[in-house]
């Protein structure tokens, strides 16, 4: 488990980005992060990664402080950061070089995925383009068989074809024991892989939740006319609008995670009070 508590943080000579910051992250699930640009999102995953550290409060996953970055945490997580630098030397170099610092490294997981992405085995990483780069690392971090796997914007610079490929081997590497951690402004592109939505805003977690609560408590609904009453959130789209209200009847409606996100950043305190009050104990 992954636990932030009172965390602040701040860069050199700006105000802070997160003041008394909380998030408990569970085993066994594919956390979409969520935020607009600015939001302090990739900031989040280093701090998680200890490449960031806070001013005040503390991160701790598996019981270490993430900061301190001691080699029994290291070997348990890998991060693909959305800028990444891939040295000039071969795969079998980068295995031999960095596949030791995890124990649970499998190279012939590695070379699944290596064929399922048509990367090619053999060559210097240097000369690769930007996707087969992206994915070559993607398919390392899924091998190290780390207990955590964090992902920031993995579906950038990935053409149709590798998204769907990468929603496959995504899903084949799921179990209980391992937590993805996946940051994206594509939300189309996981939306049926993260689970739960996690949406930070202006240094705030304004949103937690799992599927399951969410379809619980909001129904999308796809209208000829705008509702004049109850409507949480809507936007046009094609015939209509789609709209978000209060699933008072306990209808099975389809999810729409980029929906959801817009409806939570334009209406936060009315969808948390919606919550609030399902999470409430029955008298």
């Amino acid at each position: 488990m992954i636990k932030i508590e009172n965390l602040t943080f701040n860069y050199p000579k700006q105000k802070e980005l997160f003041n008394n910051l909380n998030l408990q992250l569970k085993d066994g699930s594919v956390h979409g992060l969520l935020g607009k640009n600015g939001a302090g999102k990739t900031t989040l995953l280093k701090i998680i990664a200890g490449l960031r550290f806070p001013k005040k409060g503390y991160c701790r996953a598996y019981g270490y402080d993430t900061y301190k970055r001691y080699p029994d945490f290291l070997k348990k997580l890998y991060f693909i950061p959305e800028e990444f630098y891939t040295p000039s030397i071969t795969i079998k170099e980068f295995i031999g070089i960095y596949a030791p610092f995890y124990p649970n490294f499998s190279k012939s997981n590695l070379y699944e995925y290596i064929k399922e992405f048509e990367i090619p085995d053999k060559g210097n990483l240097s000369s690769f383009s930007y996707g087969q780069k992206k994915k070559f690392l993607i398919s390392f971090g899924l091998a190290t068989n780390c207990q955590i796997l964090i992902l920031d914007e993995p579906t950038n610079g990935l053409d149709i074809p590798s998204k769907s490929k990468f929603r496959k081997v995504l899903a084949s590497s799921i179990n209980s024991e391992r937590s993805f951690i996946i940051s994206t402004h594509q939300v189309r592109d996981i939306d049926q892989l993260i689970d739960p939505i996690v949406i930070l805003d202006e240094g705030e977690i304004i949103f937690n939740h799992s599927l399951d609560e969410i379809s619980n408590n909001l129904a999308i609904q796809i209208v000829d006319e705008l509702p004049e009453e109850d409507v949480l959130y809507s936007e046009s789209t094609i015939g209509g609008y789609s709209v978000v209200k209060e699933n008072i009847d306990l209808e099975s409606t389809a999810l729409d995670v980029e929906t959801i996100f817009n409806a939570v950043i334009n209406n936060k305190d009315k969808i948390n009070q919606i919550f609030d009050k399902s999470n409430k104990p029955q008298s």
